[in-house]
C-alpha cells in the first residue's frame, strides 16, 4: 500500500462499520492468545477495535486495558465490554506509564501502525521480560471456495497480485521474533460472511457502485455453494508473532 493518503483512508474506515465489525468479524482462538502472552497477567490490547481480542484475553482471566483511537470502535467496545478500562490513544502515543504492563497485544492492527514509533512506545510501556505479540486472522485460501471468494472480492483499492508486506516487531529492546500459526474456524451464514466482507477496508473505501457490486457477487457465489443453506464453517488461520522485551 504505497499511497499514504489511501493508507490513511483505509485505516480510518473501520469506525463507520463498527457494529458490523463487532457482529461479524471473527474472534481469536484462545490457544493463539495464550501462546502470545504466556503466563503474563497485565495486558494492553493496543488498537483494540471493538474488543475481538479483548474477549479472548478475558477468557484467559488476565487484567486487560484496551486502547483504541477510533471513537466509534471504542464506543462499541465499551458497550459490549463495559467492565474493561477503555482508553482513547494511538500506538504511537500510548497513554500508559513506563513499564506498566506485562504484555502488549495487537489484533489485526500492527500493520496500520507506524512500526518504528509504535515499537518505541510499546517497549516503553512493557516491563523487562514482558512480551509484544501481533495477531492476524487470515483467510485459509488453501480451501478452494475460500480462494475463489478472495479473488471475487478484490477491488480497485486492493492489490491482490502483490504479496502482503511482513510486519515483524524488530527493535533493539526486543529479543528474537517467534512466529506461529493456529487453525480455527467460525460458524457463518451467507449474510454474516457478507457482513464481515463489508468491514474490510479495501471494500469499505471502494466507490459505492463497485463496493455493492462486489458484495452482490460474493452473496451470489456463497449462496450457490453446496453447504451454504443454513450455517457453514469458514476456515481461518491465526498468524501470531511475538518478541520478549529485554
Amino acid at each position: 500500500m504505497d499511497d499514504p493518503q489511501l493508507r490513511e483512508t483505509r485505516a480510518g474506515s473501520f469506525g463507520a462499520n463498527a457494529a458490523l465489525y463487532a457482529e461479524h468479524r471473527p474472534g481469536y482462538p484462545v490457544d493463539a492468545v495464550e501462546w502470545a502472552i504466556g503466563d503474563r497477567v497485565r495486558v494492553l490490547d493496543l488498537g483494540a477495535g471493538t474488543g475481538k481480542l479483548t474477549e479472548a484475553l478475558l477468557e484467559l482471566g488476565v487484567d486487560v486495558t484496551a486502547v483504541e483511537p477510533d471513537p466509534l470502535m471504542r464506543a462499541e467496545l465499551a458497550r459490549r465490554l463495559p467492565d474493561v478500562p477503555t482508553v482513547d490513544g494511538r500506538a504511537e502515543a500510548i497513554p500508559l506509564g513506563d513499564a506498566s504492563v506485562d504484555a502488549v497485544l495487537a489484533g489485526q492492527a500492527f500493520h496500520w501502525f507506524d512500526n518504528a514509533e509504535a515499537l518505541a512506545e510499546i517497549t516503553r510501556v512493557l516491563r523487562p521480560g514482558g512480551v509484544f505479540g501481533a495477531l492476524w486472522n487470515a483467510y485459509d485460501d488453501s480451501v478452494p471456495w475460500v480462494k475463489t471468494l478472495v479473488s471475487l472480492t478484490a477491488t480497485s483499492v486492493s492489490n491482490p497480485s502483490a504479496p502482503a508486506p511482513r510486519h515483524v516487531p524488530r527493535h533493539e529492546l526486543l529479543g528474537e521474533v517467534e512466529e506461529n500459526t493456529f487453525k480455527h474456524q467460525v460458524l457463518r451464514t451467507v449474510d454474516s460472511m457478507v457482513g464481515s466482507l463489508r468491514t474490510f477496508s479495501h471494500i469499505a473505501v471502494a466507490p459505492d457502485d463497485e463496493r455493492e457490486a462486489v458484495l452482490a457477487k460474493a452473496q451470489e457465489y456463497l449462496s450457490g455453494l453446496p453447504d451454504s443453506r443454513g450455517t457453514f464453517y469458514q476456515p481461518l488461520l491465526c498468524e501470531v508473532v511475538r518478541a520478549v522485551r529485554r
